[in-house]
């Protein structure tokens, strides 16, 4: 195995890498629901310490003698990012226990709008006008989708939810900034390492069965860890407000999976919002594709 090398942004791989990283998120609900440990600090730590010793094996599979090389090159900046990233965790945690699935998830709907703006500010990514049709026409899908388990209460959930678009583009925007001149997926161990040990003082005494573990070592490994690092890689390639949009794949799908998996299936209202979410980024992707092989002559 090779590893991911720097080089010219390529949209396609862009959104190949975000459409990966958006099916491995997507997983966590159906995951979740298949374990019985009921602490969410103990899911975490599970989850964020697997994550860790996956992406072990990667990075050191990737670069060998030099993994320890490219953790230090990330800098301190790397730090700042992997933290960023584990709040997110922590936000979409802390929001369950306050608020509704649903004022959650459609809180974290202004995720692309979060990400495009702070693209726009501190690095001075335009954003085109498909890109913002897109993220109206999928925040207004997502509403659909859960337009029938909204809640008028839960409000101080709602506002830790915020919490979770702001931190994830935080992230995106370091990661952005840097990816250019060093491998940035180091970062995201990094946040495993960080979250682990956060969520350890709460996650104690454990209470998980091997069953429980089974299933959450999968979950940092595929649905945490590669969804995760598929994401990092995908920033070099893709716009900060583009990256925001597809993680909506993870909202999406996710109802999807829970549906085939235990039989709880959507409200016709919510399977138009879904199709909504998914028009929006498959007209984005593909106008994105044709606009870049449109001015692939003249450069």
């Amino acid at each position: 195995m090779t590893a991911y090398a720097i080089g010219k942004p390529n949209r396609l791989r862009g959104l190949l890498l975000m459409i990966g990283a958006g099916l491995c998120w997507s997983t966590g609900g159906i995951l979740v629901r298949s374990t019985e440990i009921s602490n969410g600090w103990e899911i975490v730590f599970w989850r964020s310490l697997f994550m860790v010793l996956a992406l072990g094996v990667i990075l050191t599979a990737w670069h060998r003698g030099a993994v320890v090389r490219k953790f230090v090159a990330v800098g301190v900046w790397g730090v700042v990012t992997g933290a960023f990233l584990a709040l997110t965790f922590f936000f979409f945690i802390l929001a369950l226990t306050l608020t509704t699935v649903a004022n959650t998830l459609v809180t974290m709907s202004i995720m692309p709008f979060v990400a495009a703006l702070l693209g726009w500010i501190a690095l001075k990514e335009p954003i085109a006008p498909r890109t913002w049709v897109a993220m109206a026409a999928a925040a207004a899908g997502l509403v659909l989708m859960f337009a029938d388990s909204l809640r008028g209460d839960g409000a101080l959930g709602m506002f830790v939810a915020l919490g979770v678009p702001l931190a994830f583009a935080a992230n995106l925007i370091v990661v952005r900034h840097h990816a250019s001149e060093v491998d940035m997926v180091p970062t995201v161990a990094i946040a495993g390492i960080i979250s682990a040990l956060a969520a350890l003082p709460g996650a104690l005494p454990f209470s998980a069965s091997l069953h429980d573990v089974a299933i959450l070592a999968l979950m940092g490994t595929v649905q945490l860890g590669i969804g995760c690092m598929l994401m990092t890689l995908a920033t070099r390639d893709l716009s900060a407000a583009e990256v925001g949009l597809l993680a909506l794949l993870e909202t999406t799908l996710g109802p999807i999976w829970v549906w085939i998996g235990v039989g709880e299936r959507p409200t016709d209202v919510a399977l138009i919002g879904g199709l909504f979410v998914v028009g929006a980024l498959a007209l984005n992707g593909m106008l994105g594709l044709f606009q870049e092989r449109g001015q692939a002559p003249a450069e």
